[in-house]
């Protein structure tokens, strides 16, 4: 459902654009994903909204089958990328799992500045992005998500995500339109 408006105080959640995510290869480039995500910040900073930073930094420490890198990650691994523009006033949010909401002070940030609803935007569709979006929707949040402001690095996922799930939880639609509902 495309989106059809936005609460006066949404804020924007952009989801792991750091250097060590940016740089694994995604279904679509991840250049075009931090611009599209930096112009999302400006629009929202030039109206006084919130911004929120995210970043992985750990690995929930549940059981998985997936294997662990066996090499250690670069220094500057979960640093957010420059292009983003980060201010003072915007929030950062450092988690150790793929939603943004669990283990981290998210939510009372949020409802703290008084934000009913959430844009949604970054990398990965299907893992950070959908788990955020889903945790938003569980806390009572509206969500949108900017479609083409989101990637993964498997394309079916992806797909999955933007196709299937985001259409049950919020409202999708493109930067532009969404920018263009801000005012």
């Amino acid at each position: 459902m495309p989106a059809t408006a936005l609460d006066p105080r949404t804020a924007l959640v952009l989801i792991d654009l750091q250097k060590g995510i940016v740089a694994l290869p995604c279904v679509h480039p991840s250049a075009e994903i931090v611009e599209r995500g930096a112009r999302l910040a400006a629009a929202f900073r030039a109206k006084g909204l919130p911004v929120v930073l995210v970043n992985v930094a750990g690995r929930a420490p549940g059981r998985t089958d997936t294997p662990l890198p066996d090499r250690e990650l670069p220094a500057d691994w979960a640093e957010l990328v420059p292009e983003l523009g980060r201010q003072p006033q915007d929030i950062t949010v450092t988690k150790q799992q793929w939603g943004a909401f669990h283990g981290t002070n998210l939510d009372l940030e949020l409802r703290r500045r008084g934000v009913t609803q959430i844009v949604l935007a970054g990398i990965a569709t299907s893992v950070g992005v959908e788990s955020t979006a889903r945790g938003a929707h569980e806390h009572g949040y509206h969500v949108t998500v900017a479609t083409d402001a989101v990637t993964d690095m498997n394309p079916d996922a992806h797909r999955n995500s933007v196709e299937r799930i985001f259409p049950m939880l919020a409202e999708t639609d493109s930067t532009e339109a969404i920018i263009k509902l801000l005012g």
